[in-house]
Parts: C-alpha cells; structure tokens; sequence
C-alpha cells in the first residue's frame, strides 16, 4: 500500500514558476511508475509526466521543454518542476503511482493568471 500527498499548487500568474511534491509513505526508488496527471475543469483527466524506476521519463507535447520530473533517489519524493506556466496549464494535478497497483493522491490545484 502506497499513500500519496501532493503539495505545492498554488496561483501564478503566466511565465511564473512552481513546484509540486508528492510525498509517499514509503521509499519510491522501486516504484515501477510514478507520474503527474492532471484534469481541468470539463476534462479527461491527462499525463503530464511520468518517471519509472531506472528514471527514463515521458512528457506531454503540451509540457515538453517546461516541466520536468524527478524523484528522491533514495527518499519518498516526486516532484514536478513547472516552468512558463500558461493559463491552459490550470487543472488539479495528480500524483499516482504503479507498483503495479494502482494508487492516487487526493490532488493539488494550479491556476495561472493570464
């Protein structure tokens, strides 16, 4: 059984920064898949990123280039560094997790301002 609690979300305005972490109840360095999705308003919800344990990462084209994934090696932690937030990037981001069981975070909400 994996726990999982994002944190991080928050306003900004377009161009800005920000960083989310998601923090598991055990080590994640075995986790076969970890991965931000996220779901706007009206929505399917969508992959952001996604990381597997020997650390190969997968990004939407919509993101490529300005957010970047990465875990703890070692610790409970995965983040995911947002850069040029653009208004379309608004949406509860979530983090899940494979193992190959299933398991979601309860979510964090990002806006950005226009």
């Amino acid at each position: 059984q994996v726990q999982l609690v994002e944190s991080g979300g928050g306003l900004v305005q377009a161009g800005g920064s920000l960083r989310l972490s998601c923090a598991a109840s055990r080590t994640i360095s075995s986790i076969t898949f970890m991965g931000w999705y996220r779901q706007a308003p009206g929505k399917q919800r969508e992959l952001v990123a996604q990381i597997t344990s020997a650390g190969y990462t997968v990004y939407a084209d919509s993101v490529k280039g300005r957010f970047t994934i990465s875990k703890d090696i070692g610790g409970n932690t995965l983040y995911l560094q947002m850069n040029s937030l653009k208004p379309e990037d608004t949406a509860v981001y979530y983090c899940r997790a494979r193992t190959p069981a299933d398991y979601w975070g309860q979510g964090t909400q990002v806006t950005v301002s226009s």
